[in-house]
């Protein structure tokens, strides 16, 4: 999947940047190592403060320096990965813990419609060794859009990227080499056009009572909502049902 997206962008135009996290043996632990210097407060080390601090004075490790580098430089983020325990496999969430550090990739006042990273698309592309049937509202694995909601919006959507919606190849271990070959052909052709896809649609910031307010959905926007069949979202589903494909499927997830 990785070897079909690099072939796919740069046949149309794109400059690709890879980073292959087992080849290259990326570090996925927080360490006191990751800051170079002396912390701010000695006595009461806090990762976070910490790793802020010295994103804006450039005391972040080189490792995790270059990755932000390339952060930075990107349109457009996939994730490509094998589902593990209904999520990344921990060197990759360990990438996103030291490099989406505070400062670089969010903090309260810019945060998801408005995080550091609004003009910049991400999707996640993955597989698994599952039927697609096992992770649907009456599947025994539950709602895949109940699965994503962490990785969509509590760490790309939090950092402000437009979300695509994802590139989901079911039961890869159990299916034909001819299933296989056309899994990276689909792949393939949604990439010819990748950059004109509309996001999936989340709750705007605004729409939330600031810091003081404890960034609850503002009552305004949940009484307008009130004589919808759905929640607006999973995470935000206002204890109704929750909306179906909202986050497989931008289509139907328009607020």
């Amino acid at each position: 999947m990785m070897e079909a997206a690099q072939a796919a962008l740069k046949k149309n135009g794109w400059t690709v940047l890879v980073s292959d996290l087992y080849e290259m043996k990326f570090n996925a632990i927080l360490s006191r190592d990751d800051i170079l210097g002396n912390p701010k407060d000695p006595s009461n080390f806090s990762y976070e403060v910490e790793a802020e601090a010295a994103w804006k004075e450039g005391r972040l490790s080189k490792d995790i320096v270059e990755e932000q580098k390339k952060v930075e430089k990107a349109d457009l983020v996939i994730f490509q990965f094998p589902l593990y325990w209904f999520g990344m496999p921990a060197i990759m969430k360990g990438w996103a813990e030291r490099v989406f550090c505070m400062g670089f990739a969010f903090n309260l006042p810019t945060m998801y419609s408005e995080g550091p990273f609004k003009n910049k698309k991400a999707l996640l592309s993955f597989s698994s060794g599952c039927p697609g049937s096992m992770t649907t509202p009456r599947g025994i694995n539950g709602d895949i859009n109940v699965i994503l909601w962490p990785i969509q919006s509590g760490i790309l959507h939090c950092c402000g990227f437009q979300v695509l919606e994802p590139q989901i190849s079911d039961n890869v271990l159990h299916i034909s080499q001819e299933a296989r070959v056309g899994i990276l052909k689909s792949w393939e052709k949604r990439l010819e056009t990748i950059w004109d896809e509309k996001s999936i649609r989340f709750i705007p910031y605004q729409d939330f009572e600031g810091m003081s307010g404890g960034f609850l959905l503002k009552k305004q926007v949940e009484e307008a909502r009130s004589d919808d069949r759905y929640g607006p979202t999973v995470g935000q589903h206002l204890g109704k049902p929750l909306p179906p494909d909202s986050q497989v499927k931008a289509e139907v997830s328009s607020l």
